[in-house]
């Protein structure tokens, strides 16, 4: 077709072919063949192209030669003609219909041959089937075939080339076309779909085919134990997750007493970005450990070693002193630790917010007064049975933190004189003055008075609580929504106050009260619409019965006696699938 409009057969490649006598022109075109074959041509078709012809010849450049055959007019007259021509032709030879009408946008289009500004661009790929499809329909002997094969036309150099190539269209406009054409596309892509995934569907499926991070996410959900000992031994892969950073942040150590030193300084080695570490109950880990821990791991936070009676003040020293971002420090019941640890710490570690050291016997008021003035911005500090902690060491706090929000000191040497300075943590929230033997009721009202953000307060196995004490809590207290009342010498007054004159307050515990009978515990439920919780364990003067009717009663609340404590047990123990023994063999 490169020579398709060309009037000069010299640009033709010389070689000898025999040409019709009658022809006007001087090279081969598909025009000359319309005109020529006349074998199942009618007279006016035949005169309409000749006509066609002779106006063709007296064309002289190239590119009026183009306007002239691509021009909607003189085109719809050979292509008649080219219908009736490729009638006769046999369908395996060309297509149904080979010409279409082209518009008017076309009219400035010249050969590509004689104009070299024509901008270049790469046919189009189709799919193969395409063509396929065509020719069956077109062999199958289909008299009206629905589909129509179109050329491509010629390149324009007005506007950029969109679509080069053969085009197949089904239906009747352009539309059409194209929304055919893309749906037998979508279709064969389908179908290589379905090929892959049943590929797929051979292979079995893997966990290791989900993303690290998804895998990640369900170890995390399994213990230290259960990750070292079960899941790193599956496969190298495993083995290598197990050992991500972010599992050992974290370490729980707790009750393991297969951990020793050297396991622990190979943690430390691996990993140096350890923030909390538990190693409560390891009776194993010795102060070399725990200092070559502390080297290794200066981001160190929270340190848990609870019951560790084997470390001694080496341990917290080195901690103190290598992990100066400490925040919390809870190592209770540790009878070798003494005042040099807490004086380390108030010099090293002045971030350091909560701290426990319950039941270290050998602290006293010396080095508690140095971690308070070291440690300003604590927020938590528990003691307990410390008995040789005294009112020293609460003024000091009190003075030297004012950010306390959380101070117990069960147990200890302390009095209503030392106390009293708690009036001074305005934030103070939690008061854990267990077991008290110097405190009054002068001093509980008036901690309660001034501090407004009190929330629980624990005055249990106090004797010298009484009613008015508690009115005076139920009357101002107005943030307090937790009462602990165990063993105090309070009778149903206390509980008739609380109901009538507290509106805040969720949970009152008068266990061991010996004066509470039925009219307390039944005053409380009916006046009070804030309580959950009513503690009346070995309350003897109250009935079980009336205690059945208060259940039944006032559903909302929760009634702590032996009977229905016993009750919820067995009803937890049905619900997770436990089934008693029956059997009557002895």
């Amino acid at each position: 077709m490169g020579h398709l409009l060309s009037k000069n057969g010299n640009r033709v490649k010389k070689r000898k072919r025999k040409l019709r006598k009658n022809c006007f022109l001087h090279g081969p075109c598909m025009l000359c063949f319309i005109v020529h074959n006349t074998s199942s041509i009618d007279e006016d078709c035949l005169e309409s192209a000749s006509k066609l012809a002779e106006r063709y010849a007296t064309l002289s450049s190239p590119e009026d030669c183009a306007k002239f055959l691509l021009s909607p007019k003189e085109l719809a007259i050979w292509e008649e003609q080219g219908k009736s021509l490729l009638s006769s032709v046999p369908a395996k030879l060309i297509g149904p219909q080979l010409f279409r009408t082209v518009s008017s946008e076309y009219s400035e289009m010249v050969c590509k041959r004689k104009c070299t500004g024509v901008q270049k661009c790469t046919p189009c790929k189709q799919p193969r089937c395409t063509f396929q499809e065509v020719t069956e329909g077109s062999i199958a002997g289909d008299p009206e075939p629905q589909c129509r094969i179109h050329l491509c036309p010629l390149p324009s150099s007005s506007s950029e080339c969109s679509s080069i190539g053969l085009q197949v269209d089904l239906g009747e406009g352009p539309e059409s076309a194209q929304s055919q054409s893309s749906s037998l596309i979508s279709e064969i892509v389908s179908q290589e779909n379905r090929r892959e995934l049943k590929v797929c569907e051979t292979d079995p499926p893997n966990i290791n085919q989900l993303p690290s991070s998804i895998l990640l996410k369900i170890f995390s959900h399994l213990s230290v134990k259960e990750r070292c000992l079960s899941a790193s031994l599956v496969c190298k892969y495993w083995c290598d997750l197990c050992l991500d950073f972010q599992f050992w942040k974290q370490i729980d150590l707790s009750g393991r007493q297969q951990v020793n030193d050297d396991l622990l300084i190979k943690i430390a080695s691996r990993r140096q970005n350890v923030t909390e570490i538990n190693i409560s109950d390891c009776r194993n880990i010795l102060d070399n450990g725990l200092c070559t821990l502390a080297s290794q791991c200066p981001r160190l936070l929270k340190y848990t070693g609870y019951r560790c009676k084997q470390l001694s003040d080496l341990s917290l020293t080195a901690i103190s002193e290598h992990c100066p971002h400490l925040q919390k420090v809870h190592v209770g019941n540790q009878d070798k630790l003494t005042d040099d640890a807490l004086k380390q710490l108030g010099q090293h570690c002045s971030e350091l917010k909560d701290v426990h050291f319950g039941q270290c016997y050998r602290i006293t008021d010396e080095g508690m007064v140095a971690l308070a003035k070291g440690c300003s911005k604590l927020q938590r500090i528990y003691m307990q049975e410390n008995k040789l902690v005294t009112d020293k060491s609460v003024k000091a706090f009190a003075e030297h933190c004012p950010e306390l929000q959380f101070v117990g000191f069960m147990g200890c040497s302390v009095s209503s004189q030392g106390v009293i300075h708690l009036t001074k943590l305005k934030n103070l929230c939690n008061l854990d003055l267990r077991h008290i033997s110097e405190l009054n009721n002068e001093t509980v009202m008036e901690i309660v008075k001034k501090c407004k953000s009190l929330t629980s307060l624990n005055l249990c196995l106090n004797w010298s609580i009484n009613d008015r004490c508690v009115e005076f809590i139920a009357k101002e207290g107005r943030s307090l929504k937790e009462l602990y009342l165990v063993s105090c010498k309070i009778t149903d007054y206390a509980l008739i106050a609380i109901g009538q004159y507290s509106s805040t307050i969720e949970t009152v515990d008068a266990g061991w009260c010996k004066e509470i009978t039925d009219q307390g515990a039944t005053q409380i439920a009916k006046s009070s619409k804030s309580l959950r919780y009513l503690g009346l364990m070995r309350c003897d003067k109250v009935n079980e019965e009336t205690v059945e009717q208060l259940v039944q009663q006032y559903p909302h609340i929760t009634f702590s006696t032996v009977m229905q404590d016993c009750k919820r047990t067995l009803e937890r123990a049905y619900q997770m699938g436990w089934i008693p023994n029956t059997s009557t063999s002895s």
